[in-house]
């Protein structure tokens, strides 16, 4: 009897000791291997599938607005739409890559601040009363706050935060770092949120190809408590409930976050065209509605490079940006040598893009540089396989969102000034 008792209590502490030995081994850092060349395989089809989201539905853009792009409206694709160097919808995101290039990823947001306010692209919205703000002297992060920018809500950011997970693969706190420091330019809370979101996309669509599991990755990087987190929430299960049927998604979206006064607390608007005598309450830019779009195209499309894109930009409203993302998620994870010819073989590599001094193959070669920056930095490596092969080696992130906040109930100015040495560095727009 006591040598049974003795033979459980044995057992017992070496099964103890076995699973505290794993919590160890579990505490250790994690890593995730992508091989350069397949790196830059995807995030070169990253870029081109933002290219034909916006090139597909650039036609389209605010002409259907809380309404669904009937099927026969919708564009026929030709090869020639991918040359887009002249898209606000991707250029703007250069300006951002062009200052990660010059000054490294530890670059200040003050600087970052200086170098959008010195663009020379026209701008609208959320972007349009940063760059102002910024040329006026109000420094980040106040240009973006709800006091000084009444379109802190919209879309801006979220459109050009593909930059941030293109660079930043496997790893969403880099993403969500990226955010607080060109975001804040422009954007605040769900405003903020969504290009997180998006990047958060990206950065996990290096290594998973199950859009339920991405769009997930995404959200962990939104707070919980925030419209935009809600909203997207709503999105993955409507689709559970109707995974056949998007445009009854739509409709629950469009009755909840478009017609419900709730959801547009700090939703700007504008004059309905052409009379300007009253408002359009379905005119929706709140950065969490057109998230919705993103989502069900990549949801509803199921990796078809066609569907997702045609779906995103049939939700109407900003119906070129949304495209854009959701074909750039899905892009990456297919990958450019994967990619259907009629994306691709029109692609001028010549081109350049307004406002920005990269070519398509100048891009690429940045966003290897700074990929490289941007992996060190978060505690990976870079090491060679067997076939002396250049290999990423990337830590596993839990991600840590940004604090809770809401631009029709914000948190106090930070009080930032630009200083008269910082203000004489600002040339544009005098």
């Amino acid at each position: 009897m006591a040598k049974g008792l003795l033979t459980i209590v044995t057992v017992a502490a070496v099964s103890l000791a076995l699973v505290f030995a794993a919590g160890c081994q579990g505490a250790a850092p994690q890593f995730r291997r992508i091989a350069v060349k397949d790196y830059v395989d995807k995030m070169k089809a990253g870029w081109v599938g933002q290219m034909a989201g916006v090139g597909w539905g650039g036609p389209t853009e605010f002409k259907w607005i809380g309404s669904i792009i009937p099927e026969e409206k919708m564009p026929k694709w030709q090869p020639e739409m991918i040359n887009q160097f002249g898209q606000d919808d991707i250029y703007v995101e250069m300006t951002f890559l062009r200052t990660l290039e010059l000054y490294g990823m530890d670059v200040p947001i003050r600087q970052a601040g200086i170098d959008f306010a010195n663009s020379g692209y026209d701008l609208w919205h959320a972007n349009n009363a940063g760059r102002k703000n910024l040329r006026r002297g109000i420094a980040p992060p106040d240009s973006g706050h709800p006091k000084y920018n009444s379109h802190a809500d919209d879309i801006d950011y979220q459109i050009e935060a593909d930059y941030s997970g293109l660079i930043a693969p496997g790893l969403p706190n880099v993403v969500i770092e990226l955010g607080e420091k060109f975001g804040r330019l422009m954007n605040y809370g769900d405003g903020l949120y969504g290009g997180q979101f998006v990047g958060a996309m990206y950065a996990e669509a290096f290594f998973e190809n199950d859009m339920r599991k991405i769009v997930r990755s995404g959200l962990r990087c939104v707070p919980r408590g925030s419209q935009f987190h809600e909203c997207i929430t709503d999105v993955l299960k409507w689709h559970r409930q109707n995974p056949k049927d998007w445009e009854k998604t739509w409709r629950l979206v469009e009755e909840k976050y478009c017609k419900n006064p709730d959801y547009r607390r700090f939703s700007c608007n504008r004059k309905n065209p052409p009379t300007k005598k009253r408002w359009n309450p379905n005119w929706n830019i709140d950065a969490k509605i057109n998230a919705a779009y993103i989502v069900m195209g990549l949801l509803y499309g199921k990796r078809d490079p066609d569907q997702t894109i045609i779906i995103s930009t049939r939700c109407g409203q900003d119906s070129d940006c949304n495209p854009s993302n959701s074909g750039g998620v899905l892009f990456t994870t297919l990958g450019f040598s994967k990619l259907p010819d009629r994306f691709t073989s029109a692609l001028n590599p010549e081109g350049k893009f307004s406002h920005t001094p990269y070519n398509f193959p100048m891009l690429i070669k940045v966003c290897e540089k700074l990929v490289r920056q941007a992996v060190k930095r978060a505690g990976g490596r870079i090491e060679k396989n067997s076939d002396g092969e250049e290999v990423l080696v990337i830590p596993m992130q839990k991600p840590r969102p940004t604090a809770l906040e809401q631009c029709w109930k914000p948190g106090p100015i930070a009080n930032s000034k630009f200083t008269e040495k910082e203000r004489a560095k600002i040339k544009a727009g005098k």
